[in-house]
């Protein structure tokens, strides 16, 4: 038998999407290693709805480890959920709850509620939350960049998008079938580039004894900054970011649109056609006085013409869900991303001589640094993919031939002696959700031509391993 006609014929006819090859495998997993290192991990859930859920009158008492009991529900929390909620309902309270697997069920104790997106009392909270507090996302904020040792500020506006189809829900609105965060920054020079993955946790605030924002914005620097900049924004999202969304949306559902179709009209038609040829058969039976007893002509053309409507209604269907178009960028809100260099230059902390060569140098290390990492992985065997650009919480991407895993490294250039690594929230972020996959790669620059290399592994857990 020839394997590739089987393989062709196979995926021709697959309505599943676990139906594939080796290499779609590869590739779906890469993403799928991709999509666990971004997500949000549990501390992060815990620490907004402890406070989220206290501020609406909510009452939670630490329990063992790290559960909780939740004693008191407040009414709006289960009234929204009625609104919004479409399976469990809100209870008026949770014996046990957590935000880690790992803490569900523990020798001896109540099972544990495991609060995590998707979660009714959950998503109650997080839309009261938005309700009250949307407007201060308009408002916007200004944050500090340690990272960034120019003067230069940056805007940073975030948007919401999302693609919809032609068919409509129980409420009557067209359906959503893919909803994304955007992130445009924008610069002095009027540069602007989408940035992947939540760069403002990478940020931090103005502290007690740094310039407020009032004299920030009275900064030469800050005189570009103006309400346009919203609007050029929005139309940078619609020119290069939204394409790219409802390409990789609409051709996944176009794809699997048309296999179901033609599953439909296959099975149908032929259930249809036996119908039909049934009621005639039978038809003739009658008219030669030998009616059947169980069936007569007329239940059978009842059941065709059933079918024949049930095929128009559902290819109809099909028909909507082929009609998918993108709605515009929503812009939710923005901020100020005001570079220490900057702050250091207001409060006389540095000269600006110094903060402005700083960068550079820093930059291009970084880059010496990258190139051996990499030249190193390809040592190992491993396909290295440089995406320090992307800002996506580490700088390499190291691919394991045959297996669809992925290495994601961090890379830090220091020069030997050099006392601190400054990390970011991304990456120990990154880290914490790929433990066995990530690692902080050093380079220590001995001089100019010589230079060690350190992989460290689980560098921000209690267990590290130098090599």
């Amino acid at each position: 038998m020839d394997y590739k006609q089987i393989q062709d014929l196979v995926e021709e006819r697959a309505l599943a999407q676990d139906v594939m090859d080796a290499s779609r495998v590869f590739r779906i997993r890469e993403e799928m290693e991709r999509a666990e290192a971004r997500r949000l991990q549990p501390h992060y859930i815990e620490s907004f709805f402890l406070e989220a859920f206290q501020r609406l009158g909510g009452t939670v008492r630490p329990r063992e480890g790290r559960r909780s009991e939740v004693t008191h529900v407040p009414a709006l929390v289960r009234n929204r959920d009625r609104l919004i909620g479409v399976g469990e309902a809100v209870l008026p309270r949770y014996e046990r709850i957590a935000f880690a697997k790992s803490e569900l069920r523990l020798p001896g104790l109540a099972e544990a509620a495991f609060i995590c997106p998707g979660h009714p009392l959950l998503d109650a909270v997080i839309d009261l939350t938005l309700e009250r507090n949307r407007d201060l996302l308009k408002r916007g904020a200004v944050l500090v960049d340690e990272r960034d040792l120019g003067t230069q500020p940056r805007m940073l506006f975030y948007l919401e998008h999302a693609i919809q189809d032609a068919s409509t829900t129980r409420s009557g609105e067209r359906r959503v079938i893919s909803k994304r965060m955007l992130y445009v920054e924008l610069d002095a020079g009027g540069a602007m580039r989408h940035l992947h993955y939540a760069p403002y946790l990478d940020y931090r605030p103005l502290t007690a004894d740094e310039p407020g924002v009032p004299v920030i914005l009275a900064r030469p620097e800050c005189a570009w900054i103006t309400r346009e900049l919203e609007q050029q924004a929005q139309g940078y999202a619609i020119r290069s970011v939204v394409p790219e969304h409802l390409k990789e949306v609409r051709e996944a559902r176009l794809t699997l649109i048309q296999k179901t179709e033609a599953a439909v009209k296959d099975r149908l038609v032929k259930e249809i056609n036996y119908w039909d040829r049934r009621a005639g058969d039978l038809k003739l039976q009658e008219q030669a006085g030998k009616p059947n007893a169980k069936l007569n002509s007329a239940e059978a053309r009842k059941r065709a013409d059933a079918l024949q409507g049930r095929l128009q209604k559902r290819l109809d269907e099909l028909s909507q869900e082929k009609q998918i178009a993108p709605l515009p960028p929503v812009v939710l809100g923005g901020m100020l991303v005001v570079p220490l260099g900057l702050v250091q230059a207001m409060t006389g902390k540095g000269n600006a001589g110094s903060l402005q060569a700083t960068p550079v140098d820093t930059q291009a290390s970084a880059a010496r640094a990258r190139a051996i990492v990499m030249e190193v992985e390809r040592s190992l065997g491993f396909e290295p993919v440089d995406r320090e650009f992307e800002q996506l919480g580490y700088d390499i991407e190291s691919q394991v031939p045959g297996t669809g895993r992925l290495r994601f490294i961090e890379v830090k250039g220091r020069v030997s002696g050099a006392e601190t690594i400054t990390v970011t929230k991304n990456e120990i972020l990154y880290s914490l959700n790929k433990p066995e996959d990530y690692f902080l790669a050093i380079v220590e620059f001995l001089s100019e031509a010589q230079h060690r290399v350190h992989y460290v592994r689980q560098p921000f857990q209690g267990s590290r391993t130098l090599a």
